[in-house]
């Protein structure tokens, strides 16, 4: 997996991404924290609907903001979002009113909805062969995990020593540290071509491609420069349902909306409920609410270590609809452990469904580039990425909120049984919307590699993306 940090453009990124989600994680924690300082008992409600703020930033901005980066150089874009989201962190350790925290949440995922989709999209411009972008994606996987392994065991080593107002400022260096790896890397322009052909074989019919055929999608690249008369305000945004479009037109990613939802109910009890379960229904302290939310890292970290080996023998549908089964039934099992009370196994019992719960749901985020990338052109790509970033998180803004009122309302129990049906349905959903194709292994496109452009020897192929 290591070796695609060869490439020593994909390095810096990569070094860029660690150091930023780093200190993400520190923000998850002090946030959780300071939503118990300025609300007590009703912190699930409070961080709930910060969260909910920040899915709500990221399903209406980022496919906006994505139709108009490409009038902006990426790096430009980057390093902007960056500093953008470090000035914005600072602020957080000087909010004596929840009001305050909502307006700074939102600024700050405002710029993360901007810098999110144009970093994914860049990757593959980069890493053009799939061995080499699959293992990106399960570095990136990995990467993320740091905001809920590395970063919360850090948080926890800090809180020994100083306040946890103090995490704010980590974070804020991360930002920083992430503006100078990408300002010193040379990125493609916008429209610049990679080896990858334009008529990439997908896994869809050829009926499932329209929404992303150069002759329609308003932001495709190889349209010539002339031969549009629209008028530049409506511009963005039909570029921006133009993304929608490509993602609503397969079924394999329709599929995919389904277990982001499965994912979102189950991430929604731990993120919004761990601070709760563990100060007041535990009574443990302050300290083991982030080695909680390190559980959930370790999880996800470990599959995410092992799925490149795993995508070479299975194929994506497999791999990602048995692991969203899984979510449900570690929430239903919460929901059971917490209707029969807190005893001696309630700790290491917690650890272990969050590192479960962690373990599914990265089964089911990481190969999801994959098959983004496969579905859609080349010059589709940052659309496509930006609508699934918009879309996908669509369903942590319905869950968010929900987990926070029925943690507040009725109880971590109830909240936990609800979100496990909602995991199930999402689970169901996506099995229905993305069926199996025939002969499951074999790959669905056979043209000769002369034609393809690209070398035959590409894992398993069974699906387009989910």
């Amino acid at each position: 997996m290591l070796s695609v940090l060869r490439n020593p453009t994909y390095r810096r990124l990569f070094g860029a991404q660690v150091v930023a989600l780093t200190g993400t994680g520190l923000a998850t924690v002090a946030l959780s924290l300071l939503a118990y300082d300025l609300a007590g008992a009703n912190a699930a409600a409070v961080l709930g609907t910060a969260l909910a703020i920040k899915m709500a930033a990221y399903v209406v901005l980022a496919p906006v903001v994505a139709a108009l980066a490409d009038r902006v150089p990426r790096r430009t874009l980057l390093v902007s979002m960056d500093l953008a989201r470090a000035a914005v962190v600072l602020a957080l350790p000087f909010v004596d009113r929840i009001w305050q925290v909502y307006v700074l949440v939102l600024l700050l995922q405002a710029a993360s909805a901007a810098f999110t989709p144009a970093f994914q999209a860049t990757v593959p411009r980069v890493l053009p062969e799939e061995r080499d972008y699959t293992e990106a994606l399960s570095l990136a996987r990995l990467a993320y995990d740091l905001e809920s392994l590395a970063s919360p065991v850090l948080a926890a080593a800090l809180l020994t020593v100083v306040p946890y107002a103090w995490l704010f400022t980590g974070t804020a260096a991360g930002f920083l540290i992430s503006a100078l790896l990408v300002h010193s890397t040379p990125l493609p322009p916008n429209d610049e071509p990679t080896d990858e052909p334009t008529d990439e074989p997908t896994d869809e019919p050829a009926g499932h491609r329209a929404p992303g055929d150069a002759s329609r999608a308003p932001g495709d690249t190889n349209r010539a420069p002339g031969d549009a008369n629209r008028p530049p305000a409506p511009r963005p945004y039909s570029k921006a349902l133009a993304g929608m479009r490509l993602l609503l037109g397969a079924p394999a990613l329709r599929g995919l909306l389904a277990l982001d939802l499965a994912v979102a109910a189950a991430g929604a009890v731990v993120l919004v409920g761990t601070v709760v379960l563990v100060r007041d229904v535990l009574g443990r302290p302050v300290g083991d609410v982030p080695l909680a939310l390190g559980a959930y890292g370790a999880g996800s970290m470990a599959v995410a270590l092992l799925l490149p080996r795993v995508l070479e023998r299975r194929d994506d549908r497999t791999v990602m609809l048995r692991a969203a089964l899984v979510l449900p039934g570690a929430t239903a099992l919460l929901a059971v452990g917490l209707a029969a009370g807190p005893g001696a196994w309630a700790w290491p019992g917690l650890l272990l469904l969050w590192l479960v719960t962690g373990a599914a749901g990265s089964a089911v985020l990481t190969p999801a580039g994959r098959v983004v990338r496969r579905a859609v052109r080349t010059a589709d790509l940052p659309a496509a990425f930006a609508a699934r970033f918009s879309l996908s998180h669509a369903c942590w803004l319905l869950t968010y909120p929900l987990a926070g009122l029925l943690v507040t309302a009725a109880g971590p129990a109830v909240a936990a049984a609800a979100l496990a049906a909602v995991a199930l349905a999402g689970a169901a959903g996506a099995a229905r919307l993305w069926p199996a194709p025939p002969g499951a292994r074999a790959p669905a496109v056979t043209r000769p590699a002369a034609q393809r452009g690209n070398r035959i020897s590409r894992p398993s192929r069974t699906t387009s993306r989910p």
